[in-house]
């Protein structure tokens, strides 16, 4: 009997919390912006971006990857571990395909830290930080 009991509160606890479980729906947001259309970029955003000092040279990333600065290589906070990312320099509208294999960028209001060689493909270094685009591309 006691068994029974024991059984029948623990079904009436698992349906109460299956019965309050929600999901709860995305805040609308501007960017990052989702498209329909297989043209367009599912991911874009724009903000400053930096490149990695000299120091970082063969240290290991998040991602367990050895940093190159040779490597088309790029640190995002939240994109996964492997996304292409087109970066378009907003004053000049060069651009660079890079991979996301680190997090960062750990300075407040840059939202990318590219590797050497991709930063100097689309800007001069001795700018060090410039406006981008950032697009998801796979």
């Amino acid at each position: 009997m006691r068994f029974a009991l024991n059984a029948l509160v623990v079904i009436l606890i698992s349906a109460l919390m299956w019965g309050c479980n929600s999901v709860k729906p995305k805040a609308p947001s501007t960017q990052p912006t989702g498209t329909s259309s297989e043209n367009r970029p599912a991911y874009v955003e724009t903000g400053k971006a930096s490149f990695y000092a000299n120091l970082h040279q063969s240290k290991k990333t998040a991602s367990g990857e050895i940093y190159d600065h040779k490597l088309y290589t790029a640190a995002h906070k939240k994109l996964p571990f492997g996304t292409k990312v087109r970066v378009t320099n907003v004053a000049n509208g060069k651009t660079v395909v890079v991979r996301i294999n680190d997090r960062g960028p750990f300075i407040k209001g840059r939202i990318l830290d590219l590797s050497k060689s991709a930063f100097s493909n689309i800007a001069n270094v001795a700018s060090g930080v410039i406006e981008v685009k950032i697009e998801v591309i796979e």
